[in-house]
Parts: structure tokens; sequence; C-alpha cells
């Protein structure tokens, strides 16, 4: 086992290399950001910080319960524990924090659009699903896959987002 081969090995899941994403990670940040927002929503009006720093925290202890899980799951039952290898987990995880950050700009920025509560709820849920489609497309993209792909790969991730709206909308009513 090489080292470049190691994190395959262990843990199944490729690390990316330097300058390329994790789009499994992005894609689940997304899904949880939208998710976060949509319960948000339901409990009612409160300070859009509030908001913000829910959507970064989330990211941030899910994030971490990844690496955690990364490391007794993979790391400790192979015996191969070492600070890079915790290190590699982190950054590989890491999207799904990057994940919350466009939304929350987008809750922090809707006073200067003139949107009220609803509307800011509104916005973020859009920026994350927006978000969550554009990652798995661009996944399927860097890999070469046929356009047939592409569009499925968008249409699931459309009714994954699309299942969020309506569990917003239903927890609004």
């Amino acid at each position: 086992m090489t080292a470049s081969s190691a994190p395959h090995e262990l843990t199944g899941q490729e690390v990316p290399e330097p300058g390329r994403a994790n789009y499994t990670g992005a894609v689940y940040g997304s899904l949880l950001a939208a998710s976060v927002v949509a319960g948000s929503s339901a409990a009612g009006p409160y300070p859009r910080l509030q908001l913000v720093l829910l959507l970064i925290c989330t990211g941030l202890v899910f994030w971490a319960a990844h690496v955690y899980a990364g490391f007794v799951g993979d790391r400790l039952r192979s015996g191969k524990a070492t600070w890079q290898e915790v290190c590699r987990l982190c950054v590989r995880e890491w999207p799904i924090v990057q994940a919350a950050l466009l939304p929350a700009v987008a809750v922090a920025v809707s006073p200067l659009l003139g949107l009220g509560w609803e509307g800011t709820g509104w916005l973020a849920l859009i920026v994350a699903v927006a978000q969550q489609v554009a990652w798995a497309g661009a996944a399927v993209i860097r890999v070469g896959a046929s356009s047939w792909a592409v569009v499925s790969v968008g249409v699931v991730n459309l009714v994954l987002g699309s299942i969020i709206v309506a569990a917003k909308v239903a927890l609004q009513h």
C-alpha cells in the first residue's frame, strides 16, 4: 500500500487531489444547509445572525462528526492512525462546512435586497438547492459522464431539493 493509495484502501473513498473538490461533501453539505433553512423557517422569525450562525455551526458539527466517524471507523480499525491521516480527513470533509457559507451569505445580504424573514428563508433555500444541483452536476461532468448522466443527476438533486422545499412549505402552514 502506497501513501497515495492508503486513503482509498482504508475508506473506500478517494481523497481529492490538491485543487480538486470533494463533490460528495459539497452536495451533502448543501442538502444539510437546505434542511437547516427549511427547519428554522418553521420556527418563525428571529434575527438573521442566528440563522447565519446556525448554518455555520451545523456545518462545523457535521464536519467534525464526519471526520470523527472516518477516523474511528477507518483509521483505528486499520491500526494506521496518524495526524497526517486526520488532517487528510479534515480536508476531505471540509466542503460540508463550505456548503453552508453561500446560504449564510444569502441570509446576511438579504436586508440589502429588501427581504423580510420569509423572503430571506426562501433566498437561502434557493441558494442551497441551486448549489447542491451545481455541485452534483460538476461532479459527473468532471468524471466525463454522458449527457444523460448529467441530466439524471440534476433531476435527482432537484427532486431531493424539492422534498426539502415541500417540507418547508408544510412546516410553515
